[in-house]
């Protein structure tokens, strides 16, 4: 990691958090934002210097102040911010491209990771990698891609500046056990079709060997080797915190529906160009 001198981190949450703290561990400087003063609060709290960040830009006086953001002036980016589509939102695409833009502007970042989901399959059946084609006929689908594409153009042939996009399965961890999916008696659907997810300290494990790698600009799926069914994982998960036994649906979905069935998200890339090893292959063992 030496020759990494500066990293920023924007949408710095729940993964960009030990992130930051592994960073600058190694003497990388960091520059984290959040959208609101209460969250950068929390993070300078922690060590981690941090600043507002607001998107979209939507005013003339907004652009102004997003292309002269300071988090554009480290030579490493990493895009964390969620998609929220959960709360109605669909300008994700536009975020993504809004800060690409001002990268350009100040022409200090040599270095883009965007961390896309697995979502971007959705609609799709059976195993999936890198080079499958999305069905991008959901607007979710769609929006993910516009990301994608904006930070892969950021890219330019000479190298100087390279661009990659993790698409991260399910994330589990601290504060995150899958077990916790149940307390509220939720059913799980689709309790055949095949579990992608990933642990926090891989995913971070990825983003480094990302931000050091020579690779070319490309696309890199983040997810582990698990790939029980939902039901099985489930069942460990709910024994894991003692919690009754699941309930499931015995309603197929079809391709189209969340989360789609019988779909499984092949991760060799990741682990075969970056050379990276997981520390959580095995997802149930964890539990």
């Amino acid at each position: 990691m030496a020759q990494l001198d500066s990293v920023g981190i924007i949408g710095c949450g729940w993964l960009g958090t030990p992130l930051a703290k592994t960073l600058l561990a190694e003497d990388v400087d960091v520059l984290a934002t959040r959208s609101n003063k209460e969250n950068t609060a929390v993070l300078t709290e922690q060590g981690i210097e941090a600043e507002v960040l607001l998107l979209p830009a939507t005013t003339a006086e907004m652009f102004a102040q997003l292309n002269q953001h300071r988090v554009f002036k480290q030579h490493n980016l990493v895009i964390a911010i969620t998609p929220q589509f959960k709360q109605g939102r669909a300008d994700y695409g536009e975020k993504v491209a809004q800060l690409v833009e001002a990268a350009k502007v100040q022409g200090q970042v040599k270095r883009i990771i965007l961390l896309s989901s697995s979502a971007v399959y959705n609609g799709l059946l059976g195993v999936v990698n890198e080079e499958t084609s999305l069905d991008l006929s959901a607007e979710k689908v769609q929006a993910l891609h516009d990301a994608e594409q904006a930070v892969l153009k950021f890219s330019n042939r000479s190298q100087l500046r390279r661009s990659y996009v993790l698409r991260l399965a399910g994330l589990v961890g601290p504060n995150r056990h899958p077990g916790k999916f149940l307390i509220n008696s939720r059913i799980v659907k689709a309790p055949d079709s095949p579990v992608n997810l990933i642990h926090q300290q891989d995913a971070q494990g990825l983003v480094l060997s990302l931000l050091n790698t020579e690779a070319p600009t490309g696309v890199f799926n983040g997810v582990s080797d698990t790939h029980v069914s939902k039901k099985s994982y489930y069942q460990a998960a709910a024994k894991a915190l003692s919690l009754p036994e699941p309930k499931f649906s015995d309603v197929e979905l079809s391709a189209k529906e969340q989360p789609a069935p019988r779909r499984i998200v092949n991760g060799d890339k990741a682990q075969q160009v970056l050379s990276y090893q997981f520390v959580y292959p095995d997802l149930l063992t964890w539990l």
